[in-house]
């Protein structure tokens, strides 16, 4: 017996694990695992499609990856409830809003227990000024990106924010001269 598709999405998470629900009766379920889900070609269309414009409506999303609306928007929610699409967001340019200057900052830590690492993690997630934060392996512990009005508001973020979290024993700061490429994920479509 093959299911009918309906508008209907419904799922739960349990571990790993997601159920979707999308079948006329509900009692069809189809379990993926997320670690093991793998994009096809649609999928990575839907996704390089929205990369380049998260403001499509589901209608021009399915002209442009060559689907019509309903199956679209099925492969749409299931991205979304897979965690695979997090969110949609708004690329704001940073120097129309006074926000001139981006520092990279490498910064080693006294300690590495499992306390210091979250205790630091978590300090640097309450600062504004910290556009993103990477735990990191090599001579260094974590890579900080900061974006800051100018050379006076990055020597005060030093100062006031950076250094007053406890732990830190060593930072080495680089300043940006300009971006060459600024993406928040890989181009899907040239990754296979």
């Amino acid at each position: 017996m093959f299911p009918v598709f309906f508008n209907i999405f419904k799922y739960s998470q349990h571990k790993n694990e997601v159920y979707l629900d999308l079948s006329e009766d509900s009692s069809l379920v189809y379990i993926l695992n997320r670690t093991e889900y793998t994009l096809d070609r649609i999928d990575r269309k839907i996704l390089s499609a929205l990369r380049g414009n998260g403001r499509l409506t589901v209608a021009q999303l399915a002209e442009e990856v060559g689907l019509s609306s309903s199956p679209c928007w099925t492969r749409l929610k299931r991205l979304e409830t897979l965690k695979i699409i997090e969110g949609y967001t708004v690329n704001v340019n940073q120097k129309a809003i006074g926000i001139h200057e981006v520092f990279f900052i490498e910064i080693t830590l006294e300690r590495h227990d499992d306390e210091m690492l979250e205790n630091f993690s978590e300090a640097l997630a309450d600062i504004p000024e910290v556009v993103e934060a990477h735990l990191v392996t090599g001579d260094y512990d974590y890579l900080v990106k900061v974006a800051v009005k100018d050379a006076d508001h990055y020597e005060r973020f030093l100062r006031k924010k950076l250094y007053s979290i406890k732990g830190i024993r060593h930072t080495r700061s680089t300043f940006a001269l300009r971006p060459l490429k600024s993406a928040n994920t890989a181009d899907l479509m040239l990754i296979e």
